[in-house]
């Protein structure tokens, strides 16, 4: 795999679509230079939700996470490019917006912690991008492409 093959999972949550800024997101993405390898528009059902919040099943907020992402469509999609999970991480901001910096994504279109406009894989969370992927995506809804700015986006690597 070269230094450009690492997938992550990232999805627009419901407050991000019905605020009609799936458009906005999937830009910022595009022109960072990420590749768009998947994407689904979706209803989330509770099964779904509760082993995609799996880890979090015995907190207190257990409930309202999975009661909200269900509470209306998400998009889903799977991003491709050079160590995808921090780069995206870095673009989102912090998990309370408030204390994400104007620029990130959350920073710039969300204000409140539960309402935070988007999920992306943790970088810190070994393999939470790969689990994340099978959780939404078969391996044939992920399409293998190459980009044709690609050369412009990286340098060459040494053979």
């Amino acid at each position: 795999m070269s230094h450009h093959d690492e997938r992550t999972f990232v999805m627009v949550k419901p407050d991000g679509v019905q605020r009609g800024l799936v458009g906005d997101i999937v830009s910022r993405f595009e022109e960072r230079g990420l590749k768009l390898v998947a994407g689904k528009f979706m209803q989330i059902d509770r099964d779904l939700a509760e082993e995609h919040y799996g880890e979090h099943e015995d907190k207190p907020f257990f409930d309202g996470l999975v009661e909200f992402i269900t509470s209306g469509p998400v998009f889903a999609m799977v991003w491709q490019g050079a160590d995808a999970t921090r780069q995206v991480r870095a673009m989102v901001g912090e998990t309370d917006p408030a204390e994400s910096a104007p620029g990130t994504i959350r920073g710039d279109y969300g204000l409140d912690l539960g309402r935070n406009v988007i999920h992306a894989s943790d970088h810190e969370d070994e393999g939470s991008n790969e689990r994340e992927i099978d959780l939404f995506f078969d391996d044939d809804e992920l399409v293998d492409y190459d980009r044709v700015d690609e050369t412009w986006l990286y340098e060459e690597e040494d053979h």
